[in-house]
């Protein structure tokens, strides 16, 4: 095959394009309770492996990790207690094993623990087998400090490979929360054919990480004020009660647990719960409520 794209023929290109594609939408005629709107919230506690991944070992960068698990997770965990809101807590291996009872302090919550890759590796830079042997590590390490087997799987930095899907269908899992293709739950398809996968999308809009990250040696700045996030967030909450669908975040302890962020996050949560017919939910209960609806005549 060329590396130059505009010489494929269409077997090829349409062979690229249909190997993961979204499927049937399951968006559901209503939520639980007679809600309005389901609300995701979700949080990818990558603490020092984003560094660790890149061989950064000095304190500089793994410092900015630690603030995650150290100020950032105790501050949400908190926040999301006042409002009641259970959330996805999507980690790696590396970060639970580096973080004792960390896990444990999620699940006593009641919040949702899923994959997050081991190291927060990038999986199109592995190969399938070190892809497949990651996820299924990282799997067993969660189950043994979650005391369940999580049910899904973000990939790191949403870095969707060739073999993630097949990899993903082999470990079980009930849903994905990596890909972009709509603003509601859809079903995979794998070349063509459904797989019982159901995707729980997410979008740079609606991640912290554009907005706040910095990283002195790269250029990477911040470049929107917390409050000019806030109003993009709330305007995405608006829309979503308005058509009676999914509002998801994603947001990382080590970014969103700063005060002046904290503070826009909680702002974000007085708006949201000041409408009536909110359900906040985790990733794994709207997916098994989309999956429920779905199969109702």
């Amino acid at each position: 095959m060329t590396d130059q794209p505009w010489l494929w023929d269409e077997a090829t290109w349409r062979g690229h394009v249909d190997h993961v594609r979204a499927g049937r939408p399951l968006r559901p005629s209503a939520w639980p309770g007679g809600a309005k709107v389901a609300v995701a919230l979700s949080f990818d506690s990558d603490h020092e492996t984003p560094a660790l991944r890149d061989g950064e070992v000095l304190p500089g960068k793994l410092a900015q990790g630690e603030y995650g698990a150290r100020v950032g997770v105790p501050r949400l965990l908190r926040l999301l207690a006042r409002y009641e809101a259970p959330a996805s807590f999507f980690m790696p291996a590396v970060s639970a094993l580096l973080h004792d009872g960390e896990v444990e302090s999620y699940v006593d919550a009641g919040h949702e623990v899923a994959l997050h890759g081991w190291i927060h590796e990038r999986n199109t830079a592995l190969t399938e087998t070190e892809e497949r042997d990651l996820a299924f590590r990282a799997a067993d390490v969660l189950e043994r400090l979650a005391g369940t087997r999580p049910v899904g799987i973000r990939t790191p930095s949403w870095d969707f490979s060739a073999s993630t899907l097949a990899i993903t269908r082999e470990l079980g899992l009930r849903y994905d929360s990596s890909l972009m293709a709509d603003d509601d739950c859809y079903e995979l398809l794998e070349h063509g054919e459904p797989t019982g996968v159901v995707e729980l999308p997410v979008e740079w809009i609606r991640d912290d990480a554009p907005y706040f990250m910095m990283d002195r040696f790269a250029s990477l700045r911040p470049y929107t004020p917390p409050r000019g996030v806030l109003s993009l967030w709330q305007d995405e909450f608006d829309q979503a009660y308005a058509e009676g669908g999914l509002f998801q975040l994603t947001m990382h302890p080590h970014i969103i647990g700063h005060r002046s962020r904290i503070a826009v996050l909680t702002e974000l949560l007085d708006h949201i719960s000041g409408h009536d017919g909110v359900w906040f939910a985790t990733h794994a209960q709207v997916v098994d409520h989309v999956l429920a609806s779905a199969e109702q005549p």
